[in-house]
């Protein structure tokens, strides 16, 4: 069963090993080239903003709304991506767009950590830190969440001082808002993870045999 999400308005703090993250969307990252314009479809708008993989141009669009804290969402990242990568994304049928879904701050100083990543390095960071949880999330028993995303943060090779410069800029923090408010507005979500298929919420297929057939059945579409 997913977990409730927890939508936080505007900026939001999590008490860490001492110190205060705000959280907010840096929009540096991605493993694709930006978008050259918005990707349209009914009841969905993909921007340059969003972090994609695969064809733009795909007759499937899939939008996966996570939150890095959330262990459903982990086992899909470790369990259900891997094949759905290989024979839908990598094969241009689906175009996969990547969405945090906020159950507490800490889910968005991961995200903000994660777009402050090289571009290319934004999934490999993020799927880190699905595999990395016991060491960074409170949910857990971690106490000191700061020290265990800044653990994270430097297998990347980056610095304390990057770190701090990273959470300490809240100049996007109403965009990672928005996406989280439209989420909840358009899909009615209330957990994660939340997969929207062609801009319809699926339920139930967080598994890879669920999610292959509605994907089967939106391709098979006129």
């Amino acid at each position: 069963m997913s977990r409730k999400a927890i939508i936080a308005a505007v900026v939001i703090a999590v008490a860490a090993g001492g110190a205060a993250l705000v959280w907010h969307l840096n929009g540096q990252s991605s493993t694709t080239p930006a978008l050259a314009a918005d990707v349209k479809g009914a009841n969905y708008v993909v921007t340059p903003d969003d972090m994609t993989m695969g064809n733009p141009k795909a007759k499937v669009v899939l939008i996966e709304y996570a939150a890095p804290r959330c262990p459903h969402c982990a086992h899909f990242a470790e369990e259900t991506f891997p094949p759905l990568k290989k024979n839908y994304i990598d094969t241009g049928k689906v175009f996969y767009v990547f969405r945090v879904l906020p159950l507490a701050a800490a889910d968005g100083v991961a995200e903000k950590l994660a777009r402050c990543q090289p571009r290319e390095k934004y999934f490999e960071f993020m799927d880190n830190l699905f595999r990395s949880q016991r060491e960074w999330d409170d949910m857990y028993g971690v106490t000191d969440v700061r020290g265990g995303l800044l653990k994270q943060w430097q297998k990347f090779g980056k610095t304390e001082a990057e770190f701090e410069v990273c959470i300490a800029d809240t100049k996007r923090d109403a965009i990672i808002n928005q996406v989280a408010q439209d989420g909840v507005e358009r899909y009615k979500l209330s957990s994660t993870p939340s997969l929207v298929i062609n801009g319809v919420l699926t339920p139930d297929v967080a598994e890879y045999a669920p999610l292959a057939k509605a994907l089967d059945a939106a391709l098979a579409q006129k």
